[in-house]
């Protein structure tokens, strides 16, 4: 391949190994969250659960010098989060809005004071398979450098899609979420079912998390989430609570905030900056599109309220 053939795949190339890189994370919360809404309870704390995951990770990967305790660490922490969140949750008159804000605070809060020992120390990082071996051009080889994280996402996104339809436990989440009334006349305790969903929305969230500080960019700091788990929120939406759907949406938004940086890698030095706020930016553009007073959104659980 000469410089020109180069220089025009360049952009595309960086584009897909940003997209495989900056999606992992959405993938775990989104499909976190979609269990967590499928069964009638939104959860906008996910991002204190993000962070203090990635947390976690890091100070467990440091510790015992394995970044698959790391994960399990972080998967705990996060299964606790939304315990808690669960818990509070379920009495009555209770605002799972503000109760999701009020858990994001305390996450990060949380996470920034127990995590200053380890902004220094230096973590083992997560594994990747290098699927592009097969050619000498670096750009290829980066691209294809794939986390085992989001070959299990994906794999997860299947299963969930496929578990949702065709399984006992789908039933029950979806019927839950549906109707809390017709729940209880199948003998079923919303509370209890929602409590589930929302522990292990949590854990799957802090999966992401520990991708975060244990692979990409694969270190502990306070900044180092980006809002990525409210943004999972509004991609939950987007992809109408359909985990496949959560999956390629999370590319796309990969895709998006991969692109100032693409950009930046073939030379583009000016303008290339205003690429890095294209998430934030379709995620304003979701929220609006899919806000209607009047009309439901297609997919959307029966006993979930948005506005709450």
């Amino acid at each position: 391949m000469d410089d020109t053939a180069l220089g025009f795949w360049g952009v595309p190339l960086a584009v897909l190994a940003g997209a495989i890189r900056v999606s992992t994370p959405f993938i775990f919360v989104s499909l976190g969250e979609t269990i967590t809404e499928r069964s009638g309870r939104i959860n906008l704390g996910l991002e204190g659960t993000l962070v203090f995951g990635a947390m976690s990770a890091y100070a467990a990967a440091v510790i015992s010098g394995s970044p698959w305790l790391g994960v399990l660490a972080a998967m705990a922490t996060g299964a606790l989060f939304g315990l808690i969140h669960g818990f509070i949750c379920k009495f009555p008159k209770v605002n799972d809005i503000a109760i999701g804000i009020a858990m994001m605070q305390f996450g990060l809060g949380l996470a920034f004071f127990l995590g200053k020992p380890f902004i220094q120390p230096s973590a083992p990082k997560l594994p990747s398979i290098a699927l592009g071996n097969w050619s000498s051009l670096p750009q290829v080889q980066s691209a294809l450098n794939i986390n085992v994280l989001f070959l299990i996402g994906a794999a997860l996104a299947v299963f969930l899609w496929w578990a949702l339809k065709n399984t006992r436990t789908g039933l029950i989440l979806r019927v839950v979420g549906d109707s809390s009334d017709a729940a209880r006349a199948m003998g079923l305790n919303p509370d209890t079912i929602r409590l589930v969903a929302t522990a292990a929305g949590g854990a799957l969230a802090a999966i992401g998390g520990a991708y975060l500080s244990l692979f990409y960019p694969g270190s502990w700091n306070e900044g180092i989430s980006s809002g990525q788990g409210l943004m999972a929120v509004a991609l939950v939406i987007f992809a109408r609570w359909n985990p496949i759907g959560c999956f390629l949406a999370s590319l796309l938004f990969g895709g998006a905030g991969a692109l100032g940086p693409a950009l930046q890698s073939v030379g583009v030095s000016q303008g290339y900056y205003l690429f890095y706020a294209a998430p934030y930016v379709m995620t304003l553009i979701i929220m609006i599109a899919t806000s209607s007073p009047t009309r439901p959104l297609a997919g959307m659980p029966g006993a979930l309220s948005l506005v709450k």
